[in-house]
């Protein structure tokens, strides 16, 4: 898969205005484009509004570090603007953006988060001690509480898993996904002091979902809003659910402690608290059949590595810093996605490496200057050395890279 050549793409981008009594239009705009693998979405709709149309309103706040403001829905999935490649989008294709669901549109792409947050001060999302510390509490990295909040609490509260939640739209008072995810973290920590208040509010809510894994699939940050609803679900079952040792010390209970509180719960009060949505893997959640026995994952199922052929070494030229687009399929329990990621080869002489092109401080694009030699980053002015190490801005590593061998020719890195 070679370097992406000049294309020309057709930008279809919804436009509102409360002034004109209408329910909004799509524009079209032509916009050419140098270089589809190092263009995101939000550089494109830069370039509209900077060079064809200066009414566009649109939300984003990557470079005053305030990353998930740019949160839309672009050709029918939620996704973030700023790490969207408009090499995401299949060659030809048209371009369709639009302002996320279920919220109000006070402009174009400009929605009204208010109803999102309104949602989430209803979970309680603030963590109330049990008791007072005069000391900061140890947070062991390997403790069981802490690996089942896992990277839960990376959520940016882009909205993106409100919008793509159809029982959004059929339940009005529906905490919502990233809210129940927040008051999952605070639930999982044996520390908290509303545990039986927060679980309350919750549970109302858990009762609306039906697991169809949509936050899952386009949370910019891999979480799972799904895992902790069934983890929440899980908990109003059991009648052990809450931990009564400390919370960053506690062992993992085993499946028979899981079997104990099931065996305790009667038919009827198992389906009127569980709910329809408890399927599949969220059944088996909830059941603790596999919560009780380990961890689950960010997104419910591990997934395997994999080699993904990345281009003829013969087309990566020596000497120079490439961007060439990796497009796979990565399985992950329940459902493919199918990825098109760009990766940034450095070729000199023999040596060569392979980098992920987000920056490892917000995710962000990061691209070759040839002019400077380095790797930038425009969101908040981060940049590379040659070898992906820092050489200005707040990143807190050095650019990631993949591992990466050649096989009859052909460069292949490897993903999973």
């Amino acid at each position: 898969m070679s370097p992406s050549s000049p294309t020309t793409r057709n930008i279809r981008i919804f436009r509102y205005h409360p002034s004109n009594g209408d329910a909004g239009h799509f524009d079209s705009f032509a916009l050419a484009i140098p270089d589809e693998t190092t263009t995101t979405i939000l550089d494109v709709l830069l370039r509209v509004q900077q060079e064809q149309d200066p009414t566009l309103a649109f939300r984003y706040a990557c470079r005053v570090n305030m990353c998930g403001s740019c949160g839309l829905v672009i050709n029918g999935q939620e996704r973030l603007a700023c790490k969207t490649n408009v090499a995401h989008i299949p060659a030809g294709q048209e371009i369709t953006v639009r302002p996320l669901n279920h919220f109000p549109v006070i402009k174009d792409l400009v929605v009204d988060m208010e109803p999102f947050f309104r949602k989430y001060e209803e979970t309680l999302p603030f963590y109330e001690p049990q008791q007072e510390d005069s000391e900061p509490v140890p947070i062991r990295p390997d403790s069981r509480e802490r690996q089942d909040i896992g990277s839960a609490t990376e959520c940016i509260a882009c909205g993106c898993c409100l919008s793509s939640c159809t029982m959004a739209h059929y339940h009005e008072g529906y905490a919502g996904p990233a809210s129940l995810n927040r008051a999952f973290t605070l639930l999982a920590d044996s520390r908290d002091g509303l545990f039986e208040e927060r679980l309350s509010r919750a549970m109302e809510s858990c009762y609306n979902c039906r697991t169809e894994f949509n936050c899952t699939e386009v949370c910019p940050k891999s979480i799972s809003a799904t895992r902790a609803i069934k983890y929440i679900q899980r908990l109003a079952i059991s009648k052990s659910g809450r931990r009564s040792s400390p919370a960053i010390e506690a062992p993992a209970p085993g499946p028979a402690a899981g079997m104990a509180a099931l065996q305790a719960t009667d038919r009827r009060t198992f389906l009127h608290q569980a709910s329809v949505g408890l399927l599949g893997a969220g059944a088996a959640a909830a059941l603790g059949i596999v919560g009780t026995g380990a961890a689950i994952g960010p997104s419910l199922f591990k997934t395997l590595k994999q080699w993904v052929p990345l281009a003829p070494l013969e087309e990566i030229p020596a000497g120079d810093v490439t961007t060439v687009l990796m497009k796979y399929e990565l399985k992950g329990g329940l459902y493919t996605e199918r990825l098109s990621v760009p990766v940034l080869v450095s070729r000199r002489g023999d040596e060569i490496v392979c980098f992920k092109a987000n920056c490892p401080h917000l995710g962000c694009m990061v691209k070759w200057d040839g002019a400077s030699g380095r790797f930038r980053c425009a969101c908040h002015g981060g940049s590379f050395n040659r070898d992906g190490s820092i050489l200005a801005g707040p990143p807190p590593r050095s650019l990631d890279r993949y591992v990466f061998k050649v096989e009859s020719g052909q460069l292949l890195v490897e993903v999973g």
